[in-house]
Parts: structure tokens; C-alpha cells; sequence
């Protein structure tokens, strides 16, 4: 009898304010066999994290009520290391903002992603996992 099992999929969790850019990656990752839930609001996240578990996260800098960095802190604050991606479309960041996402252990790419750029992106975050990273892309 063989022991080897095959790997599960991956789950990724989205959350960004915009519909379409979450409808869009979504279809994205689970054209490549990525399990893909969504929250609209990082109230909605929490929701998300507690009953999923994601592998990964790949969030929006720029929500009504909790930024990214909001979300950010309070998921490092509840002890999470979930492996976390910032996709924003804000090109300039001050350095108060990049040492902020460098110590949250966050990934920085800029939006548009398309869909090599979003699976390299996710494929990082999981082959790396919650290793020290660079906010400054």
C-alpha cells in the first residue's frame, strides 16, 4: 500500500473593498486549484480566518473602517503567521508605511496583478511561508 497522499489545495483568502478585483483574482487562483474565499472588509476577514484557516492572504492596503495595515496588526497581534501579501494600487508609500509593512512580515505588489504575476505572488507566499520579507516589492 502507498503512504504518499496526495497534497490538498492550497487556501487563499482575498479581501479587498472592490467586488470586481475580488471576483477577478478569485477566478484566477481557482483556475489554478487554489481554495479562494473572500471577505469585502477586514471584519469579514476575521470571519474568514476563524472558519477557514487560509495558507495564505492577499489583502488590500486602502478599506473603509480597517486598512491593510489595521487587519495586519491585529492578525499579528492574535498570534497569526499566516503568510500575507499587500496588493494595493497606492504606487507612493512614505517610509513610516514600508517600515510598518516590513515589520508586519508583508509582501508589497501593486495592482494591476495579472495572472502569472498573481500566481508567482501566491506561490511565494506559500513556498516561503512566514519568513522575514521586504515591503518595499
Amino acid at each position: 500500500m502507498n503512504d504518499i497522499s496526495p497534497e490538498l489545495p492550497k487556501r487563499v483568502l482575498l479581501v479587498d473593498d472592490d467586488e470586481s478585483t475580488l471576483a477577478s483574482y478569485a477566478r484566477m487562483l481557482r483556475l489554478e486549484g487554489y481554495l479562494v474565499s473572500t471577505a469585502v472588509s477586514a471584519r469579514d476577514a476575521f470571519v474568514e480566518i476563524e472558519s477557514h484557516s487560509p495558507d495564505a492572504i492577499l489583502l488590500d492596503l486602502r478599506m473603509p473602517t480597517t486598512d491593510g495595515v489595521g487587519f495586519l496588526r491585529e492578525l499579528r497581534a492574535m498570534g497569526a503567521h499566516t503568510p500575507v501579501a499587500i496588493v494595493t494600487g497606492v504606487i507612493e508609500m512614505d517610509e513610516s508605511l514600508q517600515s510598518a509593512l516590513r515589520e508586519l512580515n508583508a509582501i508589497v505588489r501593486w495592482k494591476p496583478l495579472w495572472l502569472e504575476d498573481l500566481v508567482v505572488l501566491v506561490t511565494t507566499l506559500l513556498v516561503e511561508g512566514p519568513s522575514d520579507r521586504r515591503a518595499d516589492g
